[in-house]
């Protein structure tokens, strides 16, 4: 089964740009010094989201191309850039299987978030080949594979409730998602940008109860889409819950960021 980007992901927009803690700012001070960014590069940020990646990156090189399948997330996207005098993100409509549609030029970098999860990575990577310079790398953020962090123990209690709400699999669009059961650096491993670095940085994020609570909503298995007239339901329930376990309304979470850094042999 398939689903449309706007099934997924367009209730999350909001949610996404103020909730989601980012990536850690020393993965870019790594990419600027590993590729001499010094704002006259081109950059690729496929499945941008609301920027994520590309807004950070715009301050490093002089073009990003951010392309998503969702026209909310990108309004968001740019409603950010605007909000933090960012003139450089050109935000384009498209996903991995209309690349070849959007008459890019080279660029250094193409960097992906979570979007890396849901393409053909193979044939993917090999189209990516065409596109990214010589002396260009693909870069794959993440939190890393699951497992690689302890969870916070709230996050059980969040999982209660949404499993009472949606059932026990992760919901996608009127299907379920599940996490590709082939790691990332392995699929690269067989791909034109065969040597692989990786790095990673941990640091606590310290949230308050309406963060924990808006988060959930910037996830597409629990997207204000998904859960629909029960969503107010969800949240009272979800609050009870989590004051319940974290009394004090504070809640730390050990967070990772892992960068796979791929070039060609």
């Amino acid at each position: 089964m398939t689903y449309t980007p706007d099934e997924l992901f367009a209730s999350t927009a909001p949610y996404y740009a103020k909730y989601r803690p980012g990536y850690d700012p020393r993965m870019y001070e790594l990419l600027a010094e590993r590729f001499g960014l010094d704002g006259t590069q081109r950059v690729l940020d496929l499945g941008t989201g609301t920027g994520v990646l590309a807004l950070p990156l715009a301050r490093l090189v002089g073009e990003v191309i951010a392309v998503d399948p969702e026209p909310g997330m990108l309004e968001e996207g740019r409603r950010l850039a605007d909000a933090a005098g960012i003139a450089n993100i050109y935000w384009r409509q498209g996903d991995s299987t209309t690349l070849h549609t959007l008459d890019l030029d080279q660029v250094l970098l193409t960097v992906m978030g979570a979007a890396f999860h849901w393409t053909d990575r193979d044939q993917l990577l090999k189209s990516l080949d065409h596109l990214i310079a010589p002396g260009g790398a693909v870069v794959l953020a993440s939190g890393g594979a699951p497992g690689d962090v302890e969870p916070a123990p709230w996050l059980e209690v969040i999982a209660e409730v949404r499993t009472r709400y949606l059932g026990a699999e992760r919901r996608a669009g009127s299907g379920t998602y599940s996490h590709p059961k082939e790691r990332h650096q392995d699929v690269v491993a067989r791909s034109p940008f065969s040597r692989i670095e990786t790095a990673h940085w941990d640091r606590t994020v310290t949230r308050t109860l309406d963060e924990v609570v808006g988060l959930q909503f910037s996830y597409s298995y629990s997207s204000p889409a998904q859960l629909g007239v029960a969503k107010d339901a969800f949240e009272h329930d979800l609050r009870v819950a989590l004051i319940r376990f974290q009394p004090d309304g504070v809640f730390d979470e050990f967070v990772r960021t892992e960068a796979t850094i791929a070039t060609r042999p």
